[in-house]
């Protein structure tokens, strides 16, 4: 089966990484390479003698990657909270990272990211390796269930939610598929926000939690401080609160100076913070309307300036 993609921000995030004139001898990682759209056309814009690595979990993206006959490109199949692993101390000109699922991974349901079709309770982006959503459920407490669903789902009726999945355990009925799970979820909640679906938040957060992704995020910003080089872009770009939460505050407590009230110091001597902020962009209206998944993305640029 073909899947047709094309990544939100696509064009502003690729010129964001490159800038408007793009570096020569420049190496630039994309951690989240999903179907290659970034990629593509980051291979298409950098200079001819330029490099770039890319890296996915989904084993489904490290086939498409290797489609690439690029002799610049190099794709590794491994998580971008692990790029140290690979990837040398101040030597990177640009980090991307696209956060989230793709349209292919949601739009396929055996994968089990979507409450909209049914099919296996799974969610793993790396499906070779950890427990899936279905073996997580069927042997998570409740405490544990409504904790994961009440913070990364900042849904408010995580604790009626994970009572009602013990009860369907304790009745001996196995929670195995993605409607089994929507169903169980609309039965309990009781309203939502216009045009959202009582699972949504629901799927989110246990998406979230199987795959360590708020984890790898935090894992993946303090990293690209030592991978990256002077004038060394960060582009990141987050499709809900908890992602965006998390690189706001990175960027904004790295591109600022405590210094205290009353120390006297000339502005010349002050340390100077590590990035700098240079742009935070959305979707236009024109993006929303042909993809309306897209509504939610937020994408913040900084750029490291070095640290004396």
């Amino acid at each position: 089966m073909t899947y047709s993609h094309r990544p939100v921000l696509l064009d502003e995030a690729v010129t964001a990484l490159l800038g408007d004139v793009p570096k020569s001898k420049a190496l630039y990682l994309d951690g989240t390479f999903g179907r290659g759209g970034h990629s593509s056309l980051i291979l298409e814009k950098m200079a001819s003698d330029s490099r770039l690595i890319a890296c996915d979990k989904d084993p489904q993206a490290i086939e498409q990657a290797q489609k690439i006959s690029d002799s610049r490109f190099k794709i590794e199949h491994s998580s971008f909270a692990k790029m140290s692993s690979f990837v040398s101390e101040n030597s990177l000109d640009g980090i991307l990272l696209d956060l989230g699922i793709s349209s292919p991974q949601i739009d396929q349901a055996e994968r089990g990211f979507s409450f909209r079709m049914d099919g296996p309770l799974d969610m793993r982006m790396n499906f070779q390796e950890g427990p899936s959503a279905q073996e997580w459920l069927a042997t998570a407490d409740e405490k544990t269930i409504a904790k994961v669903i009440k913070e990364y789902g900042e849904e408010r009726f995580a604790v009626s939610i994970a009572k009602a999945i013990i009860a369907s355990r304790e009745q001996g009925i196995a929670i195995r598929t993605t409607r089994q799970l929507a169903t169980l979820v609309a039965s309990v909640v009781r309203s939502r926000e216009y045009d959202q679906d009582p699972a949504t938040r629901t799927f989110q957060a246990i998406r979230i939690f199987i795959n360590q992704e708020l984890h790898d995020l935090e894992e993946g910003l303090k990293m690209s401080l030592n991978l990256l080089q002077p004038g060394g872009r960060l582009v990141v770009i987050s499709f809900h609160s908890l992602e965006d939460r998390l690189v706001k505050q990175f960027i904004q407590q790295n591109s600022k100076v405590d210094v205290p009230r009353g120390f006297a110091i000339r502005e010349s001597d002050l340390p100077k913070s590590p990035l700098k902020i240079i742009s935070r962009v959305k979707p236009s209206a024109d993006e929303i309307a042909q993809n309306p998944r897209s509504r939610s993305a937020v994408m913040r640029v900084a750029e490291k300036v070095g640290v004396q």
